[in-house]
């Protein structure tokens, strides 16, 4: 079987090192808010090129986190609206309605997949107080653009990033996380840049939004036991900052293995039934998503023949029961993509003989 993502061989790469932070964390005594996490927000800050980076417990949890520090600030109020792509992860949608904010769907772009850029700036209206771009399987959204329309009307621009740590967007030569406003990371197990457990990270050059953020994800509290916010409890271990300082020495190099995957696949899949995704900015291929006019029948026949395949993700948020308030719109683009898309194995581990018999099953399907 050629397994999706063989996270065990991904984390035998490292071994040794992986071993030698967690030894240093348990013998040093200190677990919570120590010096590993400090010296993994320096570091990735650095790498992100901006001022500040702040653990915390999760990606969703970043993203909420950059919308309740703005409501704290009175930058944005409770019933304000937040354009959004429809085709997003549920995470993306959570962080907005958590804070009691309103989701604008916008749909995707057929092509890239990312939000439309074209169709933002239609549905703005009086309320509009931030765009959340979703840099989607590991490819940036083009912000330049993003940015000019923000700043026309005032809004706060924010980045998911989830899925693209170490993309840059080619359009201002920077990497994601330092093109908005604030960036949520998570370093989920699967993702490039990946923890054993949770973990996730806010990246901002806004100094007084990064001192908010901190307070809030430590129950409220700059100083302990004062408190100055109804805060959460949503801090990244020092374990898992240990083991992410261990693999963002590596990020590049494993950004650069997905590359020569992602190459072969676009230079040998020559089925006229199967849509390659494009690289049009600065991907760092998280996901390698093809469509399918026939994807479950191409799933199922790629599973019989020992490649694991997943779908990310088959239900679009507007079709959720957690929104069923939603469940009567149509977004047709959105709906389409969520019907034909299928991600195909991609990571570091993956030898070149896995890669090639994944090409000829799939030009061999009919």
């Amino acid at each position: 079987m050629i397994p999706f993502l063989d996270l065990k061989k991904i984390n035998r790469e490292y071994r040794e090192e992986l071993l030698e932070a967690c030894s240093r964390v348990i013998d040093s005594g200190w677990y919570i808010g120590g010096n590993e996490c400090r010296d993994f927000e320096k570091e990735f800050a650095t790498y992100c090129g901006v001022d500040r980076a702040i653990g915390v417990g999760n990606g969703l949890d970043a993203l909420t986190l950059i919308f309740r520090a703005y409501i704290e600030m009175n930058i944005i109020n409770k019933g304000d609206e937040v354009i959004v792509p429809a085709n997003t992860y549920i995470a993306s949608i959570l962080s907005i309605t958590e804070n009691d904010l309103v989701p604008i769907l916008v749909e995707p772009n057929i092509e890239t997949l990312n939000i439309d850029i074209d169709k933002i700036e239609e549905a703005i209206t009086d309320k509009t107080k931030a765009i959340l771009v979703v840099h989607l399987y590991g490819q940036a959204v083009e912000m330049k653009r993003v940015l000019e329309i923000a700043k026309r009307y005032n809004l706060k621009v924010i980045e998911d990033s989830a899925q693209a740590h170490g993309a840059i967007d080619n359009t201002l030569n920077r990497r994601v996380g330092g093109l908005g406003d604030a960036s949520g990371f998570s370093f989920y197990p699967g993702k490039n840049l990946g923890a054993i457990g949770d973990g996730g990270a806010v990246t901002t050059d806004d100094m007084k939004l990064a001192n908010t953020i901190e307070a809030l994800k430590n129950y409220g509290s700059h100083k302990k036991y004062e408190n100055l916010y109804k805060g959460v409890n949503s801090r990244l271990d020092e374990i898992q900052s240990a083991i992410l300082r261990v693999k963002l020495k590596y990020l590049d190099l494993e950004i650069a293995k997905r590359e020569e995957i992602a190459k072969n696949y676009l230079e040998n899949i020559t089925n006229n039934n199967i849509l390659l995704p494009k690289r049009i900015n600065g991907t760092v291929w998280h996901l390698f998503v093809i469509r399918s006019k026939n994807r479950d029948r191409l799933q199922n026949y790629l599973l019989e023949r020992g490649i694991q395949t997943l779908i990310h993700y088959p239900i679009a948020p507007h079709k959720q029961r957690a929104y069923q308030e939603w469940n009567g719109r149509e977004l047709p683009i959105t709906e389409k993509i969520h019907n034909e898309i299928l991600s195909l194995p991609i990571s570091g581990v993956q030898s070149q003989e896995d890669t090639y018999t994944i090409v000829k099953a799939i030009n061999d399907f009919n």
